[in-house]
C-alpha cells in the first residue's frame, strides 16, 4: 500500500514539475515572442534572442550568426559572422568553427561534429537568414521542438528588421536624390541669373560699334562687378551647404555683436542692396551673438538679398533685432520689405529649394541655405504670418551671455 502511495506522489510530483517547466517554457516563448514583434533595433533584437535561448537551454554559450555585410539573406557561399552572442565569452577558436563553413545552413536542427554543439538555421519561405549555434548542450526531444518554434520566430523578426533596415536606406537614398535634383535645378536658375548679366555686359563692352559713354560703360563694368560677387557668393554658399548636409561643416562659433554681423551681410551683398536702404532697430539690452559669424553673416545676407530682389527699389528695408521671447539664450532676427506678401500654405515651402512664393518671385537657393545654417546653430527660421503688408523673415540665433527678456 505504501508503495503504491509513493508511486502516485512520485507521478504527481513529476506532473507538477512538467507542468511547470511548460509554463516556463510558455511564459519565455511568450516573452520572446512581444520582443520580436516590438520595434527593437536589429542589433536589440539579436542580443534579447540569444538571451532567452541561453536562459531557457543553458549551453556553454550561444552564438547567432548572420552573413557579414548589409545582411538581407544569407546566399550560398557568403561570408559569416557572430552578430550577437550569450553566455560563456567565444574563443577566437569557438567563432572561427561557427564561421568557417562559408554558409549558413539551409534548413533543419542539427548535430555539429564538435562536442555537444546544436546548431538550428534561421529559415524563411526556404531562405536562410542566419543561424543559431548552442555549445556544450544535450537537447531531448520535446527542447529541440522548443528550439526551432524559438528558432522560427526568429527567423521572421530577423528577416523583417533586416527589410526595415533596407527600406530606410532606400528612403534615405530616396531623399538624397530629391535633394541633390533640388540642388540642381535651384543652382542652375540662380546661377543662369548672373551669368546673363555679365554676359550681357560684356558683349556690350566688347562690340567695336558700340558708342558708350563714359557713364554707360561705368554702368556696365559696375553690374559685371556686382554680378561676380553675387556669383562667387552663391558658389560659396552651395560649397558650404554641401559640406554641412555631409556632415563635413564645423561651426565656429565666436563672439560678434549685432551690428558687426550686419555690416559682414552688406558688405557681402556690395553694391547690390545700397545702406541707405536699410534702417535698423537693435534693442538696448541685446546681448552679445555667439555664432559662426561668417555662416551667420551669409544667412543675413541672403535674407536682405531675397528682400531686395522682391521689393521696390525705393522702399525701406527694416531689420529689427530683440532678445527672443522667454528664451533668453536665444536673439530674435527679423528683416521686413514692402514686397508681395507670401500666403500661409507658402509660408513652408518658400524654404525649401527653388520654391516660389506667393508673389510670383523665386526664392532659389538664398532662403534654403539660410534655413539649413539657422538650423545648424540650433535655431529656427519662419514667415511671420502677422504682417499687414509685405513680408517679415524671422530667425534665431544664439547669444552669448543670459539676459532678462525685454517685458
Amino acid at each position: 500500500m505504501a508503495l503504491v502511495v509513493s508511486q502516485v506522489v512520485s507521478k504527481l510530483r513529476s506532473a507538477r514539475e512538467e507542468a511547470e517547466r511548460r509554463t516556463e517554457e510558455s511564459e519565455r516563448l511568450y516573452e520572446l515572442s512581444q520582443a520580436l514583434i516590438g520595434d527593437l533595433s536589429l542589433s536589440e533584437l539579436l542580443a534579447h534572442m540569444v538571451a532567452t535561448v541561453q536562459s531557457v537551454f543553458t549551453p556553454r554559450w550561444t552564438a547567432l550568426v548572420l552573413p557579414a555585410g548589409d545582411g538581407g539573406g544569407a546566399a550560398t557561399g557568403a561570408a559569416l559572422r557572430v552578430a550577437a552572442g550569450a553566455g560563456q565569452p567565444l574563443t577566437e577558436a569557438d567563432v572561427a568553427s561557427v564561421t568557417s563553413g562559408g554558409e549558413t545552413r539551409s534548413l533543419g536542427l542539427l548535430d555539429d561534429a564538435g562536442p555537444r554543439r546544436v546548431s538550428v538555421a534561421l529559415v524563411v519561405s526556404h531562405r536562410p537568414v542566419g543561424m543559431l549555434v548552442l555549445q556544450d548542450v544535450q537537447l531531448v526531444e520535446r527542447e529541440r521542438s522548443l528550439l526551432g518554434t524559438f528558432a522560427n520566430q526568429a527567423a521572421l523578426a530577423v528577416d523583417r528588421a533586416q527589410l526595415r533596415e533596407q527600406a530606410l536606406r532606400a528612403r534615405l537614398l530616396e531623399e538624397i536624390d530629391r535633394w541633390r535634383r533640388a540642388l540642381m535645378g535651384a543652382a542652375s536658375h540662380d546661377l543662369r541669373t548672373p551669368l546673363a548679366s555679365i554676359k550681357t555686359a560684356v558683349s556690350s563692352l566688347r562690340q567695336a560699334d558700340a558708342r558708350l559713354s563714359q557713364d554707360d560703360r561705368a554702368e556696365l563694368l559696375k553690374l559685371i562687378e556686382l554680378q561676380s560677387d553675387r556669383l562667387a557668393r552663391l558658389v560659396s554658399n552651395l560649397l558650404d551647404m554641401t559640406r554641412l548636409e555631409a556632415g563635413a561643416l564645423e561651426l565656429r562659433p565666436s563672439t560678434v555683436d549685432f551690428r558687426e554681423l550686419l555690416d559682414e551681410a552688406l558688405a557681402l551683398l556690395g553694391g547690390i542692396l545700397p545702406r541707405g536702404r536699410v534702417k535698423v532697430d537693435a534693442a538696448s539690452d541685446l546681448p552679445p551673438l555667439h555664432l559662426d559669424h561668417v555662416l551667420m553673416s551669409q544667412v543675413l545676407a541672403n535674407v536682405l538679398e531675397n528682400a531686395e530682389r522682391l521689393s521696390p527699389e525705393s522702399s525701406i528695408i527694416r531689420v529689427t533685432a530683440r532678445v527672443a521671447p522667454e528664451n533668453v539664450a536665444r536673439v530674435e532676427i527679423a528683416v521686413a520689405d514692402d514686397g508681395p506678401g507670401i500666403a500661409g500654405e507658402d509660408r513652408e515651402r518658400v524654404f525649401d529649394m527653388f520654391s516660389q512664393n506667393g508673389g510670383g518671385g523665386r526664392a532659389g537657393l538664398g532662403l534654403a541655405i539660410a534655413k539649413a545654417f539657422v538650423e545648424a546653430h540650433g535655431g529656427m527660421i519662419w514667415i511671420d504670418p502677422d504682417v499687414a503688408r509685405g513680408a517679415r523673415v524671422v530667425f534665431t540665433v544664439p547669444s552669448e551671455s543670459n539676459v532678462p527678456a525685454a517685458v
